[in-house]
Parts: C-alpha cells; sequence; structure tokens
C-alpha cells in the first residue's frame, strides 16, 4: 500500500514538473517575440478581432499556473486548470485543422515548428497527463483550495 501511495506522488510531482516546464517554456517563447505572438493570433480567423486582447491573458495564465503548480496547497485547483486550458487549445487546434486553410502556429519556440496534426496529439498528452495527476491526487487533499 505505501508504495502505491508513493508511486502516486511521484507520478504527480511528474505531471507538475512536466506542465511547468511547457508552460514556462511556451510562455517565455511567446514572451521574447510578443510582437511576432500577437500578430499571429491575429492572422487566426478565430481570434483576429481579440488578440491584443488573449496574448496577455494566455502569457499571465501560463506563467501563473506554473507558480501554483510549484505549491502543493494549490496543486490540485492548478492541474484542474491547466487541464482547462489545454481543453481549450486543443478545441482551438481542432477547429482550425477542419475549418482553416491556414493559420500560423501562434506558439513559441520548437512548439512552433510543430504542424496543427502533431499539435493536436502532444495536446491531448498533456490533457491525459493532467487527468492521470487529478485521478492519482490522494482524497484527503482533493479540495480545489
Amino acid at each position: 500500500m505505501r508504495f502505491l501511495a508513493l508511486f502516486k506522488k511521484v507520478i504527480i510531482e511528474l505531471v507538475c514538473l512536466s506542465y511547468i516546464l511547457l508552460f514556462v517554456y511556451a510562455a517565455t517563447s511567446k514572451l521574447i517575440d510578443y510582437e511576432n505572438f500577437t500578430v499571429q493570433l491575429g492572422q487566426s480567423p478565430m481570434l483576429s478581432a481579440l488578440a491584443e486582447w488573449i496574448a496577455p491573458i494566455i502569457l499571465v495564465s501560463e506563467f501563473l499556473l506554473s507558480i501554483l503548480l510549484l505549491f502543493p496547497k494549490y496543486r490540485l485547483f492548478a492541474l484542474y486548470a491547466a487541464f482547462s486550458l489545454m481543453v481549450m487549445f486543443t478545441t482551438y487546434i481542432s477547429i482550425i485543422l477542419h475549418y482553416a486553410s491556414y493559420v500560423p502556429c501562434s506558439c513559441g519556440g520548437i512548439l512552433e515548428k510543430m504542424g496543427w496534426s502533431e499539435h493536436l496529439y502532444f495536446n491531448i498528452f498533456f490533457i491525459l497527463l493532467a487527468i492521470t495527476g487529478v485521478l492519482f491526487y490522494p482524497p484527503t487533499q482533493k479540495s480545489v483550495i
């Protein structure tokens, strides 16, 4: 029984670390080339009118979730929020794949090199990671803040 609890704790730590690395890397890449990030968001048929407004929200969300994932008190809430953010990103990508002829990727760094299909699978993987983290969270600590 102790082994299972330790195993789950290690998995939760790895899930949180993966999300921290993803969000810090993605947000930093976007921040470094912020002008290009907002221009690419503006080229999206769905987001063009909202690009100036959405860009800072995405950056703040990614950095804030990275910080919250560091603290055990906020970790479950942050996992739910990371899951929600990734579902939104994945829904957007799915819509782009089915309805848009061309939209530049507004992701930063190495993530920008992925095609839309690869990005979809990448996001689904991170959605599954968040679900795993939430499911493995100890029942005694399952209050969201």
